[in-house]
C-alpha cells in the first residue's frame, strides 16, 4: 500500500505528523518521502498517480473532481488530521475516495476549553479577576450577581460533536442545559440530558451560551444583535464557532449598553488577522486567538486517530470515522 501525506504548508504537516507518527506510516506503508502539496505535483507526479492513502491535515487543498482524476487516479482514501472537511470532501468522495476525518479528536480540547469556560464565567471569573485589583470589593460583588454553577441555566448552540461533549461533560454539574439545533434527534437530547429552546429563549434566559454551529454559508450572521440585546445582565456569551456567525456590530452594541454582560470570543471575523478595533476596545469583551482547539501536543492525536483508523479500514472493521456524502449538509 503506497501512502503519502499531502497540506500546502510543510510546517503543519510537521506539528501534525512529526517523526514517530512518520516513522508508524513508514512501517506499515510505502510512504512518498515528500510531503504533497498542489504546488508540486507535477512534480511527484508518478509517485502520487501511485498512491492509495493520502494523510493530510490544516492546509488541504481543493481538488476539482478533473484534478483528482488526473493526479490520483488510484486513490482508495483520505484521512484528514483536523476537523471540518468541507473545503475539499464533496469532490473526492464523487470520484468514489471515501474520506474520513478526525473531527473527534479535534473536538476534544474545544470542549475541554469551553467546559472549563463555562464553569468560569458561571462564577463571573473573567471580569472578577479584571477588576480584582483595583476594586476588590465591587469584583466580589460582581460574581456573587452572577450566581455561580449550582441551578445555572446553560444554553448550547449547535450540538454536533463539540456541542454533544460539552453536554455530556456538564452532566457532572447541577445545571440545567437548554440548546437549538434543528437536527438533533429528540431521541439524542434525551440521553445528553438537554432541552429543546428557540434561540430567543436562550438568549433571553441562560446565563452561559455557547457558539457551537456548524461552518456553512447560511449560517453568516444568525446569532444578531438583537439577541445578544436580550442576554441578561450578569450573563456570558462563548464562541468557539465561527466569527462570521456572529453579528460583532450588534454584539459590541449590546455589550456597551449592559456593561455586566461578558463576551469570551475565541473566533472572530477577521482571522487570522487581529479583530477589529470596535472588538478590542470593548472592555467587557474578552479575545483569544483561536485557541479552543487542537493546540501545541493536542494536534498530534488527530494524526494518531487518522492512524488508527486506516489501520480499520485495511483490516477491514467498521470505520468509526468516515464522512458519508449526506453528512456534508449538517456536519462543521
Amino acid at each position: 500500500m503506497k501512502a503519502a501525506i499531502i497540506t500546502r504548508n510543510s510546517r503543519d504537516a510537521a506539528r501534525v505528523f512529526p517523526e514517530q507518527i512518520r516513522a508508524a506510516l513508514a512501517q506499515r506503508y510505502e510512504l512518498c518521502g515528500v510531503v504533497l502539496s498542489k504546488g508540486n505535483l507535477n512534480q511527484y507526479a508518478d509517485l502520487a498517480c501511485q498512491t492509495q492513502f493520502l494523510f493530510a491535515t490544516w492546509g488541504m487543498e481543493h481538488f476539482t473532481t478533473e484534478e483528482i482524476r488526473q493526479y490520483f487516479p488510484n486513490l482508495k482514501a483520505v484521512f484528514y488530521a483536523a476537523g471540518s472537511v468541507q473545503g475539499f470532501a464533496k469532490e473526492f468522495l464523487g470520484c468514489g475516495v471515501r474520506v474520513f476525518s478526525a473531527w473527534r479528536a479535534n473536538a476534544i480540547p474545544v470542549a475541554e476549553y469551553t467546559y472549563a469556560q463555562i464553569i468560569l464565567a458561571a462564577k463571573g471569573f473573567y471580569r472578577a479577576e479584571r477588576c480584582s485589583r483595583w476594586a476588590y470589593s465591587s469584583a466580589a460583588r460582581y460574581s456573587d450577581r452572577c450566581g455561580g454553577n449550582y441551578g445555572a441555566k446553560i444554553g448550547l448552540i449547535g450540538v454536533g460533536s463539540i456541542g454533544s461533549l460539552v453536554a455530556e461533560k456538564l452532566r457532572a454539574n447541577d445545571v440545567q442545559v437548554l440548546y437549538y439545533d434543528p437536527f438533533l434527534s429528540a431521541e439524542r437530547a434525551e440521553a445528553l440530558g438537554i432541552h429543546a429552546a428557540d434561540l430567543e429563549e436562550i438568549f433571553s434566559t441562560c446565563d452561559v451560551i455557547s457558539n457551537h454551529l456548524a461552518n456553512k454559508e447560511e449560517l453568516t450572521g444568525i446569532l444578531s444583535g438583537a439577541l445578544f440585546d436580550q442576554m441578561k445582565p450578569y450573563a456570558t456569551f462563548i464562541n468557539t464557532g465561527r466569527g462570521r456567525q456572529v453579528d460583532e456590530r450588534g454584539l459590541v452594541r449590546a455589550m456597551k449598553k449592559v456593561k455586566t454582560r461578558t463576551a469570551l470570543l475565541d473566533v472572530t471575523t477577521r482571522e487570522p488577522a487581529p479583530p477589529l478595533g470596535r472588538l478590542a476596545r470593548c472592555r467587557n469583551i474578552i479575545l483569544t486567538p483561536h485557541i479552543a482547539g487542537s493546540n501545541g501536543r493536542e494536534v498530534v492525536r488527530m494524526a494518531q486517530f487518522m492512524l488508527e483508523e486506516a489501520a480499520r479500514v485495511e483490516s477491514g472493521e467498521p470505520p468509526l470515522f468516515e464522512v458519508l456524502p449526506d453528512m456534508l449538509q449538517t456536519m462543521a
